[in-house]
């Protein structure tokens, strides 16, 4: 049986795409139009490559720092870089982006195509601050849609927020699922949740899937994991307990052994050390907050009201709404729901552990969506932050990639 490929629209951080890898599928393009996320897309090329050709070292001179980014690329076949398409998808680019996947197509026709469009304009946060009537990121769908017509691939997987089924009342969801189908897919929906996939996060997310109507499926059922794990005891334990403004972006050794967790879920993949380990800087009254934040929380189990600190302390006039801008993770469960946000501040992810008094580190938010501790987000910390808020997590791409290869197997 050939192996199964896919295009991966809308691809972000590529955190959906590491579950397909994981689970057997090779990629043929990535398309994204943030340069940063294309950066770490590339970067993941070039460790995929080195690793399938027994040369990880190479990739680890990387991470410490013994070898440029473009020396890294180099190593690897320039179509696989390249295959890695910076674009917006738009009318103006789709000729282009079509033209690209084709050259590394080499007439194969493909079987699959994965992705969601940019989900602020379905997030019930995003109505809050905008009317979304002319919103263009209302109508990427229809780009999606022009993929599925020109390359024909047996199945598809369409992610995005839980408020794409409210959005307008549900209109739009409606206006996909009737362009699909014009398109000669049938199609179902769910909202998933992440922590069933063994994810320490309640994540929830609407997992479009669309077949062929000439396949006669349904949509698949897919058996939770029930993880008896702690984001304190297991996901966080063995990393560096450092404080506010402290840490490396570079390498950064364990401080204790692994464990089950971090190793039957892939956290932990082979590697001795980690990278991005850093947290960012903050000011005196916001460490007197997350001490009090942390002590409600893990003394009390109660989250702080904003608006109940003390007067000297509270520096936004707004103390009616967002009053649980400030947030602790959950050291005896699994996490709230990581959001592109904390690329902003880290106010609402505040390690529990209150002798390192600061926010969570790039790497612990990385865990946190189930990247494994070898995957590297490039640029910054901000942008870092901002690509690992806005991903798929892994484990829940695995477990989606697995149901699906089995679909598609069977009916080769």
């Amino acid at each position: 049986m050939k192996e199964l490929n896919y295009i991966d629209l809308f691809a972000g951080a590529g955190g959906l795409s590491e579950g397909f890898i994981r689970a057997g599928f090779k990629p043929i393009a990535h398309v994204e139009m943030n340069k940063d996320a294309c950066d770490t897309l590339r970067t993941r090329t070039a460790f995929h490559w080195l690793k399938d050709n027994g040369r990880m070292e190479e990739y680890y001179d990387y991470l410490k720092g013994k070898i440029t980014r473009n020396e890294l690329w180099e190593k690897v076949p320039a179509n696989l870089i390249k295959s890695v398409i910076n674009k917006e998808i738009s009318p103006e680019t789709l000729p282009y982006i079509f033209d690209e996947i084709d050259k590394e197509l080499k007439n194969n026709t493909i079987d699959l195509i994965i992705g969601g469009p940019p989900c602020q304009a379905y997030s019930v946060a995003g109505r809050v601050r905008k009317d979304m009537t002319n919103d263009p990121r209302n109508h990427l769908y229809k780009h999606y849609v022009k993929f599925l017509i020109k390359y024909q691939p047996k199945m598809f997987v369409f992610e995005n927020v839980p408020g794409i089924l409210t959005a307008k009342n549900g209109h739009y969801l409606q206006l996909i699922f009737e362009a699909v189908r014009e398109a000669g897919y049938e199609l179902d929906k769910r909202v998933l949740n992440a922590q069933d996939f063994g994810v320490l996060q309640n994540r929830k997310r609407v997992i479009i899937i669309g077949w062929k109507k000439n396949f006669k499926l349904e949509y698949p059922d897919f058996n939770k994991v029930e993880v008896q794990f702690e984001i304190g005891k297991h996901l966080f334990s063995d990393l560096p307990k450092i404080k506010s403004g402290q840490g490396n972006w570079g390498v950064s050794q364990y401080e204790k052994k692994t464990n089950n967790y971090l190793d039957s879920f892939g956290i932990r993949n082979g590697i001795d050390f980690t990278t991005q380990h850093i947290s960012r800087f903050n000011n005196e009254n916001d460490l007197e907050i997350y001490r009090i934040a942390v002590n409600k929380w893990v003394n009390e189990g109660k989250r702080l009201n904003y608006g109940e600190l003390p007067t000297r302390l509270i520096k936004h006039n707004n103390i009616k709404t967002f009053t649980n801008r400030f947030q602790v993770v959950n050291h005896k469960g699994v996490s709230h729901t990581v959001v592109a946000h904390i690329c902003a501040d880290g106010h609402y992810y505040i390690h529990p552990d209150i002798s390192q008094n600061r926010s969570i580190t790039v790497r612990e938010a990385a865990r946190i969506q189930s990247f494994p501790d070898d995957y590297f987000f490039e640029s910054n910390r901000t942008a870092a932050f901002k690509q690992i808020g806005n991903a798929v997590p892994v484990l829940m791409g695995e477990g989606i990639a697995k149901k699906i290869k089995n679909i598609l197997k069977s009916n080769q």
